[in-house]
């Protein structure tokens, strides 16, 4: 047991000076105006649009209407006191066919968003890929096809040349296991196909494209800028100490993390992961160079942490989870992982029926910084999704959420007096939003949104998380 782990309940946990305090969206969920200033359909479109797809036939057209009130949000931010603000490019809205010229009048609106950002003293940190790929890029194959990545490379100059001089923190993809994984292996996602080997080519043309990407932000960021990505690395946990459930956690680490891991931090795929999937494929879809590609230097890594793993080998009669609280869809995000189970821990569980537990965020945080001690990290994501309750005076009482993000700042800050490098907490989200498959079912805002209206309610767990962000100060569990 550490020092930290036996510091009093009452004490107050002081983050050091210069940690960003900030919320996280990605552009399909809020941003609306789905065929405004010249956007075309990204495979989210087109996936909402499918009968079937989403929850109640939700779609992103509208969300929640970010494209036109985005100066209000930004003042919102800043009466939060938040110090970033994380935020995804459509790559639709900038380049709508995935290829060739901008559109000038998409990259205007992020150039205005980032001035009333910096007008605000928020600074910006821009994810170029949160999913939702140009529809007329999967049409030609999609990132199962390696001409997606060089397209990708494109994009991210275009967006660097244009906002490279306001915008100082930059992260290539955002959780690539979900676009490789889900939407190509399980299909719960856009583009909702169920080809394991597809999946596993698109997770090597992902992991190429960040490198690519990298390569062309530095051609054309400043010096100071900062260049990374934002990984949702599993913590996973075997049921038993089993050599078979060992085994079982060994497989889904290789499909799970060491899939990127392997390539962008340490220039090779792990051999295991090879032998894993060797009845899918031969990954003779890997060139000569591209791991050397995909292996370029960052400037941090972002962490996007919800629950733990775990797993078992697959016995006669298990009735866990199918996926891992991936979806459900009948298909497995998992390739080469069959003989795998997951299991659901006793417990405290949120609205998505996902565990909690922030040990899993310590532990993750200490592995990365053991394994990379170099390498600085962000909490790009955390939050967690509830049953929001508008009471008669239309304030919003969440407590769960104030409970699930203090236990999780409260890993976090034993992960950085245990040694980790972690310079920033990004809580997910800032709003209310479409929760892709889920559709507007499932709130992980610290903002409520009322569908109907479009107005934007701070709920208790905002007002709480401001108090944090002002102070840098987490106070201890019922307190503040």
């Amino acid at each position: 047991m550490t020092a930290s782990e036996t510091r009093p309940l009452t004490a107050t946990r002081q983050f050091p000076p210069g940690f960003l305090w900030g919320a996280a969206t990605a552009a399909y969920q809020i941003e609306g105006a789905a065929a405004e200033g010249g956007r075309t359909p990204s495979i989210w479109d087109t996936f909402s649009h499918t009968p079937g797809k989403v929850f109640g036939g939700h779609t992103g057209d509208v969300a929640v209407d970010h494209y036109h009130r985005f100066r209000d949000d930004v003042r919102l931010m800043k009466d939060l006191g938040l110090s970033a603000y994380r935020f995804s490019v459509s790559w639709s809205r900038v380049q709508p066919t995935g290829r060739g010229p901008a559109v000038q009048r998409g990259l205007d609106f992020y150039r205005e968003l980032v001035d009333e950002l910096l007008a605000a003293g928020i600074s910006p940190a821009l994810t170029l890929y949160h999913w939702d790929l140009p529809q007329e890029l999967e049409d030609a194959g999609g990132w199962p096809h390696r001409t997606t990545a060089e397209r990708f490379a494109d994009y991210a100059g275009i967006v660097a040349d244009a906002l490279g001089d306001r915008v100082e923190r930059w992260t290539t993809l955002n959780e690539p296991w979900c676009t490789a994984f889900l939407g190509y292996g399980s299909g719960v996602h856009a583009p909702g196909r169920t080809e394991p080997v597809a999946a596993l080519r698109a997770a090597h043309h992902l992991n190429l494209a960040h490198g690519l990407g990298a390569q062309a932000l530095r051609a054309s960021l400043p010096a100071r800028a900062e260049v990374g990505v934002a990984l949702n690395l599993h913590q996973i946990r075997p049921l038993t100490e089993a050599p078979e459930d060992r085994e079982a956690a060994r497989r889904i680490d290789a499909v799970g993390n060491r899939v990127w891991l392997g390539p962008m931090l340490d220039g090779a795929y792990p051999e295991d992961l090879a032998a894993d999937t060797a009845r899918l494929t031969d990954w003779a879809f890997v060139k000569a160079g591209d791991t050397a590609a995909a292996h370029q230097p960052l400037d941090f890594v972002g962490i996007n942490y919800y629950t733990p793993t775990v797993v078992s080998a697959a016995r006669e009669g298990d009735t866990g989870l199918s996926d891992g609280g991936h979806g459900g869809g009948a298909h497995s995000p998992w390739p080469g992982a069959d003989e795998v189970s997951f299991h659901q821990p006793p417990g405290e569980r949120t609205a998505m029926g996902w565990s909690v537990d922030a040990t899993g965020l310590y532990d993750l945080l200490m592995r990365m910084a053991h394994e990379y001690p170099d390498l600085p990290l962000y909490i790009t994501e955390n939050g967690a999704a509830y049953e929001d309750v508008v009471e008669a005076d239309g304030t919003v009482h969440d407590p769960d959420r104030i409970a699930y993000v203090h236990g999780h700042l409260e890993a976090v800050h034993r992960a950085v007096e245990s040694g980790a490098d972690v310079r920033g907490y990004f809580l997910w989200s800032l709003l209310d939003n479409f929760e892709w498959a889920y559709g507007y079912d499932k709130r992980f805002g610290a903002v409520h949104v009322d569908y109907r209206t479009l107005a934007r309610t701070p709920k208790s767990s905002a007002l709480w998380y401001a108090r944090v962000a002002r102070t840098g100060e987490l106070p201890a569990p019922g307190q503040g």
